[in-house]
């Protein structure tokens, strides 16, 4: 199971950092992913990090201000969200997968948490 939690209302460029806890891990689970996904539109890809830390991706639309860590002791994962947009008001989703792949076929999926940016 993945909870994404950490979401919440704040202004353009205000700072915010989710977490996804992720429980019954197994060993073919070796990544886990952000996605978001806005009223009316697809769900995309934004960062993706294994669990050893080793290797991570990010779409070009967050690369930058956006930045994906692991903890595996805690089995959790955070995404740090910086300078935030209105464009980045959506629900925001953390995916669990053998491999790290940028489009949405992922096994696993959280329920997600919204973030909402007003100016």
């Amino acid at each position: 199971q993945l909870q994404a939690f950490g979401g919440g209302s704040v202004q353009v460029g205000d700072s915010l950092r989710l977490s996804c806890l992720v429980s019954g891990r197994t060993y073919s689970d070796n990544a886990v992913g952000w996605f978001r996904q806005a009223p009316g539109k697809e769900r995309v890809f934004l960062a993706a990090i294994t669990w050893s830390g080793e290797t991570i991706e990010y779409a070009d639309s967050v690369q930058g201000r956006f930045s994906i860590s692991v903890d595996s002791r805690k089995n959790t994962a955070y995404l740090q969200m910086n300078n935030l947009k209105l464009e980045d008001t959506a629900v925001y989703l953390c995916a669990a997968n053998k491999a790290i792949i940028t489009c949405d076929s992922w096994d696993y999926w959280g329920q997600g948490t919204q973030v909402t940016v007003s100016s």
